[in-house]
């Protein structure tokens, strides 16, 4: 077996385990259901049952204070350890790690960095997507966007592997330069801080409209697991900070990709599909951190936008490389 055969069967273990992750992490958002859902009824409960005896400390189904509150509602006021929620980090960092020696391999067998194709920059992308979740999660918890990230890099990685694979072959010769391994690996970075803004925008949307729901009608609506998760103001204002570091790394690939395009083409912009669509990105993504800064553009319409940019993030790594034609026809395919 070669190296570059070895790298596709740690891919291959690497997805299997990133789907055992994303089971876990599944698991994890049922289990924050059913203790959103427990923890409510504990908190009642003695209400009720106050009301109805005419206990001490309850008037009329109501708690005299918090602390009796917390007192009587038991399970509720206990600290809550989801364990589903570790195993699926544990299994993200051990896919991580086949992931990353397959990335590693692949560079060996080709002599150069693993990120000159599709397939390759899908590696590098979902590594590093997986690498930003991992790291942020060391001094932040967000264990609970694991169903999302993680079940977006199976997805791509997977369908990576099976589509876009390629053999190891030489570097066309534009690929020859120091910019390959500066431009690429910056656009990966910042698709990694997109794909994590991503997510938290679709989680702001599902916890908006719930607390939209409940402010109207009094009652709780939508997955339970939202109870246990941020507001959708903070989700908001995290998708934000991610959209801002990854809006940055953007800035640096359009500029690295005209000093390249000089290089190569001798011209620094020529409106090539591929430089027009990631201008496009940078536009919407400066539009998101724009229209939120001075326009007051909060909630479902940053939401959209940050949303939006991912899914043209998406359309450029794939529709962009596999149809259009360009100077930049390095898909491989």
């Amino acid at each position: 077996m070669d190296l570059d055969s070895l790298s596709i069967l740690l891919i291959w273990t690497a997805i299997a385990v990133y789907a055992g992750a994303f089971i876990a992490f599944a698991f994890d958002l049922a289990a924050r259901s059913r203790f959103a859902t427990d923890s409510k009824v504990a908190a009642y409960e003695p209400a009720l049952a106050g009301a109805a005896v005419g206990g001490s400390g309850v008037a009329s189904g109501t708690l005299s204070s918090p602390r009796d509150e917390q007192a009587l509602s038991g399970e509720a006021s206990k600290p809550r350890r989801f364990i589903m929620a570790r195993i699926g980090m544990s299994l993200t960092v051990l896919g991580f790690l086949f992931h990353l020696a397959a990335a590693v391999l692949r560079g060996v067998a080709a002599g150069r960095v693993p990120w000159a194709n599709m397939y390759e920059f899908a590696m590098m992308g979902t590594l590093l997507i997986i690498a930003v979740f991992i790291a942020v999660n060391v001094w932040m918890e967000l264990r609970y966007l694991g169903t999302f990230i993680v079940g977006l890099v199976v997805v791509l990685l997977g369908g990576a592997a099976t589509s876009f694979y390629v053999e190891v072959v030489p570097l066309m010769d534009p690929l020859k330069s120091i910019w390959l391994i500066i431009h690429v690996f910056v656009a990966s970075l910042s698709t990694a801080f997109f794909g994590l803004a991503f997510a938290l925008s679709v989680l702001q949307l599902m916890q908006g409209r719930r607390e939209r729901l409940v402010k109207a009608a009094a009652e709780n609506t939508g997955p339970r697991f939202l109870d246990t998760l941020p507001n959708a103001t903070k989700l908001e204002s995290l998708a934000y900070q991610f959209v801002t570091v990854g809006f940055i790394f953007w800035t640096f690939t359009l500029i690295a990709g005209s000093i390249w395009a000089q290089e190569s083409w001798g011209r620094y912009w020529g409106f090539d599909v591929k430089e027009t669509w990631t201008f496009i990105i940078w536009v919407l993504y400066a539009g998101y951190i724009h229209a939120r800064a001075t326009r007051g553009w909060r909630g479902t319409r940053s939401a959209w936008l940050s949303i939006v940019g991912f899914a043209a993030v998406i359309f450029n790594f794939t529709i962009v490389n596999m149809f259009f034609k360009g100077l930049h026809a390095y898909s491989g395919l």
